[in-house]
């Protein structure tokens, strides 16, 4: 069996990709190192640099390697900057996506597993249920949402089967740390290693379940294994919910400081967002989650190896107004 795997330079892309392997699947590792970095694709794939926007290139290379499936997890998952570059958002998130999905169909590709987020509930009850009605608040959910709802047409229309899974808030080894506009675990590591405050949108009493990549990769690319969940979406990750002061107490904690915290303005954000995971364990082999301390302890450790990352503005901001503090050109790394 062989299987495409995009974002396989990146965080959650590499860990699946280097599972599936592991399982003896044939590996073709795809990313366009707009955030990844070459050295997280595991030894064995076979790699291949390339944009999944870049419809011919995608053609060409599902015409020569026939994929049984499809783990599409390229995407650029900046929820907040999404406001500010919505067309780079679309063009990526949504438009490269169903370039993916019309190859998936034209080749019978056996089942197209895709990362969608929990951005898609928006400010929904909680804990977040896989029955709920998406309401998304911002470009990046609405793109994520307007896939899942491509793949059930295509599904209805063409019979490709599909699995969809909506993490949250992962962290682990692989991340990229530099990238100050995501992921507050890695931003938190880097600003210590950079002996900066860590800085925290609004009171930090916004809740979220911090979800260890080991809770979420392995169940992601075992999962075409168990045909009885094509067709369905799955919430995957860690259960109990933490306010990220808690969460920057733990990464102090980790990381052998005592934090300084820097608040800033808070941004348009959902204040509280966590799901359950009842339906992927009725369906899945999904395994107890990483506890929070001991999942920031693994990281804590790698990321120290690594060293720090430099940070980098987001070179194509597409709408400049209402940019939150700390996100402006030469503006300092900044924490959910």
């Amino acid at each position: 069996m062989k299987a495409l795997v995009t974002g396989a330079a990146g965080f959650i892309g590499s860990h699946v990709a280097k599972c599936l392997l592991g399982d003896g699947l044939q590996v073709v590792a795809l990313d366009d190192l707009s955030g990844g970095y070459l050295e997280n694709v595991p030894s064995g794939s076979c790699w291949v640099q390339a944009s999944v926007t870049d419809y011919e290139r995608m053609a060409s290379l599902f015409e020569s390697e026939r994929f049984d499936y499809v783990f599409h997890l390229a995407a650029y998952a900046a929820e907040g900057l999404s406001h500010f570059i919505r067309r780079y958002n679309y063009e990526n998130n949504l438009l490269g996506s169903v370039n993916l999905i019309n190859l998936s169909v034209l080749h019978a590709v056996k089942c197209f597993v895709f990362t969608s987020s929990i951005a898609v509930y928006g400010s929904n009850q909680v804990p977040m249920t896989e029955d709920l009605i998406p309401q998304p608040e911002d470009p990046y959910g609405v793109s994520k949402y307007a896939v899942e709802l491509d793949l059930k047409a295509a599904h209805h229309q063409f019979g490709l089967n599909y699995m969809i899974f909506r993490p949250h808030n992962v962290y682990g080894e692989h991340q990229n740390i530099g990238d100050k506009y995501r992921n507050v675990i890695g931003i938190f590591m880097n600003q210590i290693l950079l002996d900066q405050p860590l800085t925290i949108f609004g009171d930090g009493e916004q809740t979220r379940a911090f979800s260890y990549i080991d809770d979420v990769a392995p169940v992601i690319a075992r999962s075409v294994q168990t045909p009885g969940a094509y067709d369905e979406v799955f919430n995957v990750g860690g259960d109990q919910p933490y306010t990220v002061n808690e969460l920057a107490r733990a990464v102090g904690a980790a990381m052998g400081v005592t934090p300084r915290i820097q608040y800033l303005a808070p941004r348009n954000e959902v204040k509280h967002a966590f799901s359950s995971h009842e339906k992927a364990r009725k369906f899945l082999d999904v395994p107890a989650p990483v506890p929070l301390e001991e999942g920031i302890g693994r990281m804590a450790n790698w990321v120290r190896k690594v060293g720090s990352r430099k940070t980098r503005d987001f070179a194509a901001i597409e709408i400049p107004w209402g940019l939150p503090e700390g996100w402006q050109a030469g503006g300092a790394q900044s924490g959910r």
